[in-house]
């Protein structure tokens, strides 16, 4: 499952990506009732879960790599 859904966003990404998620989905039942703003549910799945499909098909990622341990030569 980590190969389909690696981590690949960093903290502040995914409280961010949840906020604006949230912001556009309550575009839905308060304001201009709009069904434009479903289109929140996209960043808010992508910061619940973690992962980016887009970020996973270009091999981006905001995540910090852990350090790989130093191999002896």
């Amino acid at each position: 499952m980590s190969k389909l859904l690696p981590t690949n966003e960093h903290t502040i990404e995914r409280v961010l990506r949840v906020l604006v998620g949230l912001a556009l989905l309550s575009m839905v039942f308060v304001g201009p009732k709009a069904l434009w703003g479903l289109i929140g549910l996209v960043p808010l799945t992508t910061g619940l879960i973690g992962s980016c499909p887009l970020y996973t098909v270009f091999g981006f990622s905001t995540c910090k790599t852990p350090d790989k341990p130093a191999t002896s030569s």
